[in-house]
């Protein structure tokens, strides 16, 4: 199953309880993914030109960016669908194409780790 809005956005409410947060009024159908107790996003969904972010063809894509481990943000932006993170910290942050070009499993998997990479820390 390739990854698409819909299906990033079932997951995060099945399995983190997430809705989107519309916080932009200039772009209406860009949201966060926060954690509900420190309110910190693991996900960011945007709706992008194309040209905006280097690709070919005309019009807007759906993309996803996720926090991961920043010595695996080099080989992910090596292979298709993943780009350097749009509008986040490009150490930390990554950019998924929704496009159906990348597996809706990794997406998920991504999905995951970024959720724990934001958590809240444990005090000891």
């Amino acid at each position: 199953m390739k990854a698409d809005r819909d299906i990033v956005l079932k997951y995060a409410e099945e399995n983190y309880g997430s809705h989107p947060e519309y916080l932009w009024e200039s772009t209406p159908d860009s949201g966060v993914l926060r954690h509900k107790t420190n309110k910190k996003w693991y996900a960011v969904m945007l709706s992008v030109k194309r040209s905006t972010l280097g690709l070919d063809g005309y019009g807007k894509i759906d993309i996803l960016n996720v926090k991961c481990q920043p010595q695996f943000v080099g080989s992910l932006i090596q292979k298709k669908g993943y780009l350097p993170a749009y509008h986040m910290n490009k150490q930390h942050w990554v950019t998924i194409l929704l496009d159906g070009s990348v597996e809706a499993e990794e997406v998920f998997m991504l999905i995951d780790e970024s959720y724990e990479l934001t958590a809240p820390k444990i005090k000891r």
